[in-house]
């Protein structure tokens, strides 16, 4: 560890530094020397550091500059793939180049993202092609296979993320043959955890981080190596993310494949096939029954409130009974190959999950030791949620600050939690609870943009409430005009799919072309979108995070409603009654601060670079006609704000030129308006 890391890290960074003499088109920005400045101190001092940056700081190089002149291992854990990729093939090598450091790298996915040599060859031959689209699809991932180096299945580019074909020829924690496959010396995430071992530094995502933890505390060891830093970026998603992980479920899909894979297993044992084709065959049709039995039920909900319906609690007895059914016979054929006995396992913890979720205390049979239980804790949510031909069972606890504290403490590492978005009208205190982060070393570095010039807040006049019949309606006639004066180039989110779909249909035939989530995949819709030039971008929450299209392309945010989540998520309904149950406000603790972070992120799409020009649009009328109005947009960069059309007209006119920017909040709410009108 270099002594002068802080001065090392500032100089990099600085006018006449290794970046700006390396980089094309790098300018040193004083609010990314202040952050940079910070994370050295935290690496040197082993502390923890929870750092909002605002965006255009450039976050990422003022972690990638410290960490690479520090020498220390360190796991930099990304908020998704396409991040994560971002950050390994672009970012981290420019960095490390225009430092000069010969520092290892790693890549490091989740297995799921790996091709497995053992699964692709059970597949082929087998007549489980839909459509003669997937077939050939199917032929071409063969001929990739021969010739890929790392087997990252990210590496063909026309395989859609929710192909059928990818649970096909990738393994999962359950069907992984681990030591005993025939293909382990080749396998291609074992080379991948080799690399990151032997690495310097280790690119996740935030999805395997947690996997690895929520392995360590089950006391199966570690994924990662040990690291003397973490840097968790996009860290504000982390909470969420970290309860799926640190709970357990199980679903219609990968039971299904539970049962094609014994059959698939039972070809190469004589008698297998036979032994196993009736208790196949009845687990398939007990799961089909179950489906059809949850029809009535509402698409989210409570365990308790799913097995109130006889139908459907006996439709999960129906399930377990022909799970044990397979469970016997598989016992009796486990030996015969390493894949049968796989499926004995899978099968073994299909049961005892399916047990743990119903509340049922009968034991498993007693064909071998138990498997090790995770009994439901009193903080837990038994929940269950509906795909269009499926469903999927969750346990998920309430609060995950606790084992995210005892892994932070355990590793002794320093720890940097970074975003753009982890305050709440400028305080910390919601992510700290959420994160079991104790009075952690905080830093906010605003966006350096110059908001009042480059951007203008639209607030329209005449809205209804958004509950009112008729609000979607309102909404197009209020955004036509917006979208006459910019020409298209708009982004438009929506809080539900209802309202998307119902803004889609209402503005096609329009003199703009239409890009709708769900009519194409994400990153083939985005390029659409950016190559259009005058295109209309309709997402709903799931595109708040992601877009990042720079330039004229997109002019103009417009978000419907504020983003408070969704009243059916059972999750979210159980945190909320146990902070009232302790005394606390659940709007005030939980419902805000969340939805002033997704409305961060919603509007984070608007403004990427200096150049950028751009108008956002809230359409909801309690942003100031209630109390807690002023908190959302308190939260929010200094914007010019206006009610005013004409404004927004003026400013896509070729002679706009800016104004200072108006209170309007002040003007609507006058100073010490009560913010307990909750």
């Amino acid at each position: 560890m270099k002594p002068d890391l802080v001065h090392a890290s500032r100089e990099a960074l600085s006018q006449g530094g290794a970046l700006a003499s390396h980089l094309d088109a790098f300018v040193p920005r004083p609010a990314q020397l202040c952050l940079t400045e910070a994370i050295a101190e935290t690496l040197q001092q082993r502390d923890l550091l929870l750092a909002e940056a605002g965006t255009g700081t450039g976050k990422t190089y003022a972690y990638l500059v410290p960490v690479l002149l520090s020498g220390m291992k360190t796991i930099i854990s990304t908020g998704t793939r396409a991040l994560q990729d971002q950050l390994y093939h672009r970012d981290l090598p420019r960095v490390r180049q225009a430092l000069g450091v010969g520092h290892r790298s790693a890549l490091l996915k989740g297995r799921a993202n790996y091709l497995c040599r053992y699964r692709l060859q059970q597949a082929r031959g087998e007549p489980r092609f839909s459509t003669p689209q997937q077939a050939a699809e199917f032929q071409r991932i063969l001929a990739w296979s021969g010739r890929t180096r790392h087997g990252d299945m990210a590496e063909l580019d026309a395989l859609a993320d929710d192909s059928p074909l990818l649970p096909m020829v990738t393994s999962t924690v359950d069907n992984c043959l681990g030591p005993d496959c025939a293909y382990y010396d080749d396998c291609f995430v074992v080379q991948a955890r080799q690399r990151a071992q032997a690495a310097d530094v280790v690119v996740v995502n935030h999805h395997l981080l947690l996997a690895d933890l929520a392995l360590k505390q089950e006391g199966f060891g570690e994924l990662l190596p040990g690291a003397e830093a973490f840097v968790i970026d996009e860290a504000h998603q982390l909470p969420e993310l970290a309860a799926q992980f640190f709970g357990e479920g199980f679903g219609m899909r990968p039971w299904q494949e539970l049962a094609r894979d014994c059959l698939l297993e039972a070809r190469s044992v004589a008698g297998a096939q036979a032994a196993l084709q009736a208790p196949v065959s009845a687990l398939e049709h007990a799961l089909i029954d179950l489906r059809t039995a949850m029809d009535g039920l509402p698409q989210r909900g409570t365990q308790w409130r799913a097995l109130a319906v006889p139908q459907v609690r006996d439709g999960f007895d129906a399930a377990m009974s022909a799970l044990h059914a397979l469970l016997q016979v598989l016992d009796s054929l486990r030996e015969a190959s390493s894949g049968l006995d796989a499926c004995h396992a899978r099968a073994r913890e299909a049961v005892s999950r399916l047990g743990r979720w119903l509340g049922d205390d009968a034991p498993l049979p007693d064909f071998d030791a138990e498997p090790d239980a995770v009994p439901a804790d009193a903080g837990d949510v038994l929940w269950y949620e509906l795909t269009p031909r499926g469903f999927r069972c969750q346990r998920t606890p309430m609060d995950v600050s606790g084992p995210l504290r005892e892994h932070r403490q355990r590793t002794m590492a320093a720890w940097i939690f970074t975003s753009a978005t982890l305050t709440v009208g400028g305080g910390f205190e919601h992510v700290t609870q959420r994160l079991g982060l104790d009075d952690p070393r905080t830093l906010v570095q605003p966006s350096p943009f110059d908001w009042p010039t480059q951007a203008l807040c639209y607030l329209p006049e005449g809205l209804p409430d958004p509950a009112a019949r008729g609000f979607g309606t309102a909404l197009i006639v209020t955004l036509r005009p917006v979208l006459e004066a910019s020409h298209g180039r708009a982004f438009l989110l929506f809080a539900s799919h209802r309202a998307l779909r119902e803004a889609a249909e209402a503005l096609r035939g329009g003199p703009w072309p239409l890009f709708v989530q769900g009519e194409a995949p994400r990153a083939t819709l985005l390029q659409r979108f950016r190559e259009s030039g005058n295109g209309v971008l309709l997402g709903s929450a799931s595109f708040r995070e992601g877009v990042d299209v720079v330039g004229d392309a997109l002019s103009v945010v417009v978000i419907d409603k504020l983003p408070f989540a969704a009243p059916d998520d059972p999750v979210f309904e159980a945190r909320l009654d146990a902070i009232r149950t302790q005394g606390g406000n659940p709007f005030r603790d939980e419902q805000l601060p969340q939805a002033v972070i997704a409305l961060k992120q919603g509007v984070g799409r608007l403004i990427r670079s200096e150049t950028d020009r751009g108008v956002l649009v809230l359409c909801d009328p309690r942003l100031l006609n209630r109390g807690y109005g002023r908190i959302f947009l308190d939260s929010l960069p200094p914007f010019r704000r206006t009610r005013a059309l004409a404004d927004v007209q003026a400013f896509f006119a070729p002679q706009w030129t800016p104004a200072a920017p108006a209170p309007l909040h002040e003007d609507v709410l006058p100073p010490g308006t009560p913010l307990s009108l909750f």
